[in-house]
């Protein structure tokens, strides 16, 4: 396992004293309005229960949008300023699937390439998104429906928006072949930011992400599940390269257990579920029972351009969909530019809150950060999604 950059997270924080300064002095009378707006009309904090495992999310008010925690009513942070963690404690944010094709390739040369949403990404001591395309100009289109592919440019767009590691274990990564994801391995290996789910042999397509954030040891494992031809014909073995699979459960499963015995913090990002279906199968709550009892701390994924319900799973925080992120055209299943960035604090190995900031994908791709009504719709429907799960609220 290889330790992530110390230069990087001091970057970071740079940049996130830099972003505070700077929404510090921009924060407005009319954000503390509609604040008050927001919160008288919910009944003046006594609102519903378990409102969408979520809470103001560190960026949210600079970014116009809205966050809310599980117990609360939604309302806009009333400040910007992202405080200090006490040591054992780090915040770690997820968003779904990104790429840039078509309406969202122009953003390769807009900074941030994530929009306003940047803001929340940012405040986390650790983000990450999954990269839903091949990084490649080469290959030969495999015999399916869509084909995704971009530059490396991308991973150097994704870490300018606050993106700190993306997956690539998912159904497109592989879309050009042989080639292609030659060309993806290079990148990866000369990203700015950590790749994780594909890799030369399944030793590194299942070799996690490791950092030490705050003196907590993260490790971060990203597999798919998704049944398709890139998992049968593309999965990672001894000397073969592709992406990591989670239909090899054993395989996902022994590292995740490797990941558990040397990290506080383990995350598993899953490509998972089914096309527009808002309700995770049986395929889905087994494995994540199962990699709960290798030690994930949390599991996460995405992969059915909607968003799925999340809670706890015992000990640990499961989000069964995050839907679109930065998406490159229309899709015909109900809600499926409704998004968000889910925000984990984790203190001493536990997920101690679940903060979601709700977003729109707008009609250029991009996620916008959603307040007042709109935003409040994003999170009671969001919050309806745990239902199906047989997941429990979130601290």
């Amino acid at each position: 396992m290889n330790e992530g950059p110390r230069s990087r997270q001091a970057a970071r924080r740079a940049r996130q004293r830099r972003r505070r300064r700077n929404t510090a002095i921009g924060l407005s009378a009319g954000l503390l309005a509609v604040a008050a707006a927001v919160y008288l009309a919910s009944g003046g904090g006594g609102g519903q229960a378990d409102a969408a495992d979520s809470a103001p999310s560190h960026g949210a008010a600079a970014s116009g949008g809205t966050a809310a925690t599980a117990g609360t009513t939604a309302a806009p942070a009333a400040s910007p300023a992202r405080h200090a963690e006490p040591k054992g404690t780090i915040t770690l944010a997820f968003a779904g699937d990104v790429h840039f094709t078509e309406r969202t390739a122009a953003r390769l040369g807009i900074d941030p390439a994530l929009g306003p949403m940047t803001q929340t990404l940012s405040a986390a001591d650790f983000a990450m998104v999954n990269l839903e395309s091949a990084i490649t100009e080469r290959g030969v289109p495999q015999p399916k429906k869509y084909h995704f592919r971009t530059t490396p440019q991308a991973l150097d767009a994704l870490r300018g928006s606050g993106i700190d590691a993306v997956t690539m274990a998912n159904n497109h990564s592989v879309d050009y072949g042989a080639q292609g994801l030659a060309d993806s391995i290079d990148a990866k290996h000369h990203a700015p930011i950590p790749v994780v789910g594909i890799g030369a042999d399944d030793t590194e397509a299942y070799q996690p992400y490791t950092t030490t954030i705050n003196g907590v040891r993260l490790a971060v494992v990203a597999a798919s599940q998704v049944q398709d031809i890139t998992n049968q014909n593309w999965r990672a073995g001894p000397g073969r390269p592709g992406i990591a699979s989670a239909l090899d459960r054993p395989r996902l499963l022994k590292a995740v257990r490797a990941a558990r015995a040397h990290a506080d913090v383990v995350v598993v990002y899953l490509h998972w579920g089914t096309e527009g279906q808002s309700c995770p199968g049986p395929e889905q709550k087994s494995i994540a029972a199962d990699l709960s009892a290798a030690g994930a701390t949390a599991v996460v994924g995405t992969h059915a351009h909607v968003m799925l319900g999340s809670g706890m799973l015992g000990p640990t925080y499961v989000a069964y969909g995050f839907g679109n992120f930065l998406w490159y055209g229309s899709s015909p299943y109900p809600h499926s530019d409704q998004t968000g960035v889910t925000t984990l604090t984790v203190t001493h190995g536990r997920v101690a809150q679940a903060r979601f900031s709700p977003a729109v994908v707008d009609g250029q791709g991009v996620p916008e950060p959603q307040s007042g009504a709109a935003a409040q719709g994003i999170l009671q429907r969001y919050q309806g999604l745990r239902g199906c799960t047989g997941l429990s609220a979130a601290p």
